[in-house]
């Protein structure tokens, strides 16, 4: 998915949640604007990852050792490849 996509589902949440009426929506529009951020954060991280960036760099960016941005970072990779990967599929051996 483009940066520019990721830019328009989140100024789509923000301009949701200052039109808001009332705190269920507001909490609605919070919360895609969370989904939408961390799709952006995921999708850096790997193209981080693609661009030769080190587990070590990346943690360094969120104060995590290697081993932690690893364990953050590499479900949400997963799990995306998980639903990405046709069926009948091998699945791909984790990045190191």
């Amino acid at each position: 998915m483009a940066s520019k996509s990721f830019a328009k589902r989140i100024l789509a949440a923000l301009g949701a949640l200052d039109a808001a009426d009332g705190p269920i929506s507001r909490l609605e529009a919070a919360r895609r604007l969370r989904e939408a951020a961390e799709e952006l954060e995921a999708a850096q991280v790997e193209a981080a990852r693609k661009a030769g960036a080190t587990w070590i760099e990346i943690g360094a960016c969120y104060g995590l050792t290697k081993q932690g941005a690893q364990q953050r970072f590499r479900a949400a990779h997963d799990q995306a490849k998980a639903v990405t990967a046709a069926p009948g599929t091998k699945k791909t051996e984790p990045m190191a």
